[in-house]
């Protein structure tokens, strides 16, 4: 891609839109193409939840998108593509919309959540920490930022919209168990679990070079979609994500017995995605993990 990509056409070269390719890994959807030509060809409320990592518009370097528009253009496109989001999803669908900014541009992710004020309403507001310290001990990796000015970022907003704020969650089937056991009769709990809260500690499973990290420079664990799916609480979920990259959504979709559908106009992320898919179905298959009974 030679071009910077205009507003709307973001994930394209701006002269011609990539010819779309649909795959079928079992029940599962990969699409090779433009995320929102291939969102305006799919059904409206179709989809109960949906988690995704949109490029930041911070300068990684994707194999196939420049990931540097004008501020406004990269907010112009988000909301041409959650508005789309929207319509595919069901009333009472989830968006899990993973946003990290950078100390450069630190104002994008609230700014694109006033601009989507129109759209969603912000349910939940969690805080993805990647690493974090505690007193004398670190926990997690984080990548350091080269620069005496700011300090090492260490998280990652996650946004949970909705259509009208009203979705009941499984909030205690991604629960932690209680420190001090005698809450669990005191306070006429049945099980030893409480919320979790607002803030996630995933961290990044140590990779030694890029062909771990499957060749994308925006990968996130999959515990990370997994407890997205969990949270919002539907079995046999049909799970999104626009913004698919190697797979990591879709293999969540599998792990929790769900029906996965990706876009990503890169054709080699897209095999790298149905091979995960292969992949975690065959595991499944074959026992190792059950659906949706992998310790969070």
């Amino acid at each position: 891609m030679t071009g910077r990509p205009r507003a709307g056409q973001a994930s394209a070269p701006p002269s011609r839109a990539p010819r779309t390719i649909r795959y079928t890994e079992g029940p599962h959807l990969l699409v090779r193409g433009d995320c929102i030509r291939a969102l305006r060809r799919m059904a409206a409320d179709s989809v109960d939840v949906v988690v995704t990592s949109p490029p930041y518009n911070i300068g990684l370097k994707y194999r196939t998108y420049r990931d540097r528009l004008d501020e406004n253009g990269y907010l112009d496109w988000m909301v041409e593509v959650a508005r789309e989001v929207r319509r595919v999803m069901r009333p009472d669908g989830s968006f899990f919309l993973n946003v990290a900014g950078s100390s450069a541009q630190p104002w994008i992710p609230f700014e694109l959540m006033v601009r989507l004020r129109e759209l969603f309403v912000l349910q939940n507001h969690i805080s993805w920490v990647k690493s974090i310290s505690v007193g004398a001990e670190t926990h997690g990796h984080f990548k350091p930022v080269n620069s005496p000015r700011y300090v090492n970022r260490n998280h990652e907003h996650l946004f949970h919209l909705t259509l009208a704020g009203d979705v009941t969650l499984s909030r205690l089937d991604i629960g932690v168990p209680y420190m001090d056991k005698s809450n669990i009769a005191r306070r006429g709990h049945r099980q030893d679990r409480r919320c979790r809260g607002d803030t996630w500690f995933i961290p990044y499973e140590t990779v030694q070079g890029r062909a771990q990290k499957f060749h994308h420079p925006g990968t996130f664990p999959v515990m990370l979609p997994q407890m997205c799916i969990r949270l919002h609480g539907k079995r046999a979920p049909v799970v999104l994500d626009p913004f698919m990259g190697t797979g990591t959504t879709l293999v969540a979709a599998v792990r929790e017995g769900g029906q996965g559908i990706g876009i990503d106009l890169d054709t080699i992320y897209v095999n790298v995605a149905r091979q995960r898919v292969r992949e975690a179905m065959r595991i499944e298959a074959d026992g190792a993990t059950g659906a949706g009974d992998q310790e969070i």
